[in-house]
């Protein structure tokens, strides 16, 4: 068979290149265009159909995501079932987050448990970005935890710090070890519910009511909902008694704040200190006050009080638990502390305001502490609300976005040793935790920074200077070095030691 060859005509068409390129440059163009719709994500792990990257967070998700971001970048897009993630490990994508892209980065992600447990997400933690959030915050930071709020109520912290110091002393004069981690959950729990709902409200066994309420409730905000990763399969909360429980746990806690409410409108809840308001009189007068544009409704105030609790129980005995652990494991640093609190003090047999702010030395232990232990290692996501580029990245909308702050503030590249408890780092260094320097963030930082940060901190010094005082430690084997002291943590809302700090206390004499 004679094979087939071109047309002669065909054959006689020289090459020509310009008419070649006519037909290829449209197709370049069109190529381009499509591949431009696809937008330029941060770098991902593999991950697995359906539930995506879910399955790579493990029990303590912090630690499993500086492990992928290492590996990953400072950078990372994850798919946590249906929902598109970012997470940050750098101080300067968190600076860029804040500083250039605040209002884009400033929603909250749906949450089945506190649009259930937080009124609708009617506090100012969960709420969604806008103007009643504005006006909720505002509330927050200028009438119940302003500098002259805090300061009002430093009665509470002496008195329930008195009262925590006479236990120890108890314990001393028995040569009994205490376990510290319980007291000092107490203590907070007493020092959060006297200053947000003018009492301690004790159940027939002596615990706080209220005290066991709030715990109900941070456990459920930390459960897996089904719901928030996979809408498709809600239902899935229903049976396994998810969704149930957090609507009786609302119930509870409502009837509870009803009548908490009632009786602060009939009557002064702290008749020894007529002049100093507890949170619940502050809100129920700018409830009566009829603010302009903003009407302050009875769930509005429930849900702001709960805020109010969770946010400043758990971050403050679990701050104080971790810096009496490394003090415990680092004898010098403690001897140091102890030494410039003592000398403070002097023969005063109290310790006022005035003290706390010539201790110097008990402020960088403090804030070495937040470093390595941030009570919160991942701050509560926020949400894109458009597209936003990043870090050189394209940011779809509707993002959610974790701060990894406890791979922060490890980042070898900012910090010298950054594993080892050294409180010198901080003296004469003014970077500090008000959330302008990214690589110090446990409070988080810009429009949805803690609003309750100076509440936090004055406990957590007030509380500190008093058992470094009056006190020396020890383990109760009598190793005063602390190799033995476990310090693992275990991460729910807060983290946690994973072993309560059993210490024997040992009354200090001058």
């Amino acid at each position: 068979m004679a094979q087939q060859s071109w047309p002669q005509e065909l054959q006689k068409i020289p090459f020509n290149p310009l008419l070649l390129l006519v037909f290829f440059i449209p197709f370049l163009y069109v190529l381009k265009r499509i591949t431009s719709d696809k937008p330029n994500l941060p770098p991902s792990p593999p991950k697995l159909p359906i539930i995506g990257n879910l399955h790579q967070l493990g029990t303590l998700p912090h630690r499993s995501l500086q492990a992928l971001s290492n590996k990953y970048g400072p950078l990372m897009f994850l798919y946590l079932g249906n929902a598109p993630t970012l997470v940050v490990s750098s101080a300067d994508v968190a600076r860029e987050i804040t500083k250039t892209n605040d209002i884009t980065f400033s929603n909250r992600p749906k949450n089945t448990a506190a649009n259930i447990l937080f009124y609708g997400c009617k506090d100012v933690v969960f709420s969604p970005y806008g103007d009643y959030w504005k006006q909720a915050k505002k509330i927050c930071v200028l009438e119940l935890l302003s500098l002259k709020s805090v300061q009002s109520l430093q009665y509470v912290r002496e008195e329930e710090v008195e009262a925590l110091n006479n236990k120890i002393r108890d314990s001393c004069l028995n040569e009994a070890s205490v376990n510290l981690s319980e007291m000092l959950i107490t203590t907070s729990n007493n020092v959060v519910t006297r200053c947000i709902l003018g009492q301690k409200f004790k159940d027939k066994n002596g615990e706080s009511s209220f005290g066991e309420l709030s715990k109900k409730v941070m456990v459920l905000l930390v459960a897996f909902c089904f719901g928030d990763f996979f809408p498709f399969l809600g239902w899935i909360d229903v049976l396994t008694g998810l969704i149930p429980s957090m609507k009786a746990t609302s119930r509870e806690l409502d009837v509870f704040l009803d009548q908490v409410i009632e009786e602060h409108m009939t009557k002064k809840s702290d008749g020894g200190h007529p002049n100093s308001l507890d949170f619940v009189d502050i809100l129920l007068q700018l409830q009566k006050n009829d603010m302009p544009d903003f009407k302050l409704s009875k769930d509005n105030l429930k849900a702001i009080l709960v805020d109010m609790f969770v946010g400043g129980t758990d971050t403050t005995s679990a701050a104080l638990e971790w810096l009496m652990a490394e003090l415990i494991k680092n004898p010098s640093i403690m001897k140091k502390a102890q030494e410039e609190v003592r000398r403070v003090v002097g023969k005063k047999s109290k310790i006022d305001v005035n003290d706390i702010n010539k201790m110097d030395y008990l402020k960088c232990v403090i804030k070495e502490t937040l470093r390595l232990h941030p009570p919160l290692p991942l701050l509560i996501p926020r949400e894109t609300i458009t597209s936003v580029r990043l870090g050189g990245y394209d940011i779809p909308p509707k993002t959610r976005v974790y701060t990894n702050i406890w791979a922060i503030q490890r980042d070898p590249k900012v910090w010298e040793r950054p594993e080892e408890f050294i409180p010198e780092r901080f003296e004469g260094n003014p970077v500090d935790f008000k959330g302008q320097d990214f690589e110090f963030i446990p409070f988080g930082g810009g429009r949805r920074g803690c609003p309750g940060m100076t509440f936090g901190v004055a406990s957590v010094e007030y509380v500190a200077a008093n058992l470094l005082c009056w006190f020396d430690w020890k383990l109760p084997s009598g190793n005063v070095q602390g190799e033995e002291l476990d310090m693992t943590e275990i991460s729910a809302l807060t983290a946690f030691k994973k072993i309560p700090l059993h210490l024997a206390p040992i009354l200090h004499s001058p």
